[in-house]
């Protein structure tokens, strides 16, 4: 995705959602390709979207458990 594009998904400004992603493709999270003045962003690899969606169902699977807990 482009920056506009995911300033608009996450209701950020592009200079913040610039940021992030400079820090992530730092840290190798991220990767990005030009094409004229836009700048494309993509996980690197495959590795890191499945640690993502690890991280995402550990914590569906937390907040599972509490809602379970409360109904107790």
């Amino acid at each position: 995705m482009c920056v506009c594009d995911i300033a608009n998904v996450l209701g950020m400004s592009k200079s913040s959602i610039s940021h992030q992603l400079g820090t992530l493709r730092k840290s190798g999270i991220v990767k990005c390709r030009k094409s004229g003045k836009e700048v494309y962003y993509m996980l690197d690899d495959d590795h890191i979207k499945q640690l993502f969606e690890v991280g995402v169902e550990h914590i569906e699977h937390k907040n599972n458990q509490k809602e379970n807990s409360n109904e107790k």
